[in-house]
């Protein structure tokens, strides 16, 4: 009966450690994403980038295993002088990230057909400014995901929001909402469509998270997000007392994808 007693036992730890082990992979695979975005004074710029990441850009990185890669406009503004462009770009660790640009500079196709762009002169440059976020996925989401939309891309609403915090200990506090609180587990119950949910790791903009959401048009981007606030479970969620005063302030961006974006 011991011996049985003991068998059990060690097979029960057995599969509790195998079971950590998959946790730790999980978290492993957690991937890095990049968000740059590109803002330009003129057509020209706007033509001149579009042109390097469609022929040279993407395809480079695409020969290097990186897919998944999103490219949107962001929707004007009436108020809007400046029109702007943002990429998205999932890395599966920040080695592959770190050692990108060194090994782009090998690529005699991408070279050849970024020239234009590569070697634009400072005085006609293909942008006003480019800046960068480096965030890490949620591990309530790891991996970047493409919409299963399939609507007319023009009319898709990808919506973009930064969530910033008071502090740095509010911050982490709203992350845990989203994974443990059951904030991610809602969206998608509620079709919403997620690309991606990341910690800001480093950015102009901190502490602070992002996400980033897809409907096919504004009638049902709206129509959600009211099914969303209406619901009990994000009323019973928001009520709680732990996940007060964890948001100081909120932007939100409309997007829509390019026809060479993989979303």
């Amino acid at each position: 009966m011991k011996s049985i007693t003991l068998r059990q036992t060690l097979w029960a730890n057995i599969i509790l450690f195998l079971f950590v082990i998959q946790l730790r992979g999980q978290e492993e695979q957690r991937e890095l994403i990049q968000l740059k975005t590109y803002t330009f004074i003129n057509e020209a710029q706007e033509k001149i980038t579009h042109d390097y990441l469609s022929k040279a850009y993407i395809p480079a990185l695409k020969n290097l295993n990186i897919d998944r890669i999103g490219v949107f406009k962001k929707r004007s503004m009436e108020n809007d002088t400046l029109n702007q462009l943002l990429v998205l770009i999932p890395f599966k660790d920040f080695d592959q990230f770190e050692s990108l640009e060194s090994t782009l500079i090998l690529d005699k196709n991408y070279l050849l057909g970024g020239k234009e762009y590569l070697q634009a002169s400072h005085d006609q440059a293909p942008y006003l400014r480019v800046s960068s976020t480096l965030l890490k996925a949620f591990k309530d989401m790891p991996v970047l995901k493409p919409t299963p939309l399939d609507g007319p891309r023009a009319e898709r609403i990808y919506e973009l929001r930064s969530y910033e915090s008071p502090t740095e200990e509010r911050y982490r506090n709203k992350v845990k909402m989203f994974n443990e609180g059951g904030e991610v587990i809602l969206f998608e119950e509620l079709g919403f469509n997620a690309v991606f949910y990341g910690e800001v790791l480093s950015g102009c903009q901190m502490p602070n998270l992002m996400y980033m959401t897809t409907f096919s048009n504004q009638e049902s981007r709206d129509a959600h997000w009211k099914t969303f606030i209406d619901s009990p479970k994000w009323k019973s969620l928001s009520a709680m007392p732990e996940y007060q005063n964890n948001v100081s302030h909120i932007d939100i961006d409309f997007l829509y994808p390019t026809d060479y974006s993989d979303y």
